[in-house]
This record gives structure tokens, sequence and C-alpha cells, in this order.
């Protein structure tokens, strides 16, 4: 398990932004929980108001379900490019669902991917990322009680 610090965060957030501002995306949705944060640093960074989330439910803890939860899917009508933010993508299973459901309801749209971790094992590949791991990260924001 990797401890994932928030000096850590600000550098990787700044990187992040930086290639993200190319695709110069009209909307942002972030995957509660984990890439809510990561969503909100972005969108201060990109000056971007149209903040947007959307529920996934795939991990109990650090346990995986069986099934993939999906709901609170935003209205994203009259936006051309969309970013769906999360934290990682580990097996990518929830990510691809998460796609599939937005480009079926939104076939118009050009949807982009930005995490900060990704895994090489995982089933897709985020268009924007930072760092690659193997290891489960134990984030800054993730307080435990």
């Amino acid at each position: 398990m990797k401890f994932y610090s928030f000096n850590e965060f600000k550098k990787d957030v700044k990187t992040l932004a930086k290639d993200i501002k190319k695709f110069n995306p009209q909307a942002l949705v972030a995957v509660a929980r984990g890439g809510m944060s990561l969503a909100h640093s972005l969108a201060v960074i990109l000056n971007n108001r149209s903040l947007f989330c959307i529920n996934s439910i795939h991990y109990d803890d650090t346990n995986k379900l069986d099934n993939i939860k999906i709901f609170n899917i935003p209205d994203l009508s009259g936006f051309e490019r969309v970013l769906v933010i999360d934290d990682i993508v580990d097996s990518g299973e929830s990510l691809v669902a998460i796609n599939n459901i937005l480009k079926e309801k939104y076939p118009l749209i050009e949807f982009k991917i930005a995490t900060i971790f990704y895994k090489k094992a995982a089933i897709i590949k985020p268009d924007f990322k930072v760092k690659k791991t193997k290891e489960w990260i134990d984030f800054f924001w993730d307080i435990r009680a």
C-alpha cells in the first residue's frame, strides 16, 4: 500500500491540468467518491464551473464487488467535450461502464478520461494520467474514523 500525500497531489494536479488544457473540456464529471477531490482541484485550475458528479460503486472499502452500480447521471446536454475524472483506474471496469452509459446517452459528446493513477493491466487507459502503479493507493483524502 502506498500513501499518496497532499504535496504529491498538488504537483500532479498541475501536471494533469497542463495536459488537459489542450482538450479544453467544456464540462467536468467527477466519479464519486474517488474523483471528487481531483475534479474540484482541476475545475479550479481550469477555471471551469461546469462540474458535475456521477456515482459509481464497485468497491466496499478494499473489496471489489461483483457488480457495478452507476447512478446520478448528469444532464450534459449542450456540451461537446466532457472530461470524466477519477482518482485511479484499477481494473478499469467501472470507468468502462461509466463511459458506455455516457456515450449511449450522449453520442455526440467527445468524452475523455483523466486520473492521477492507472494500472497497466486495466482494461481501459485514461487519456490523461500522471502515474502508473501496481499498488493499492491510500489517498490523503480517505480519512478513516
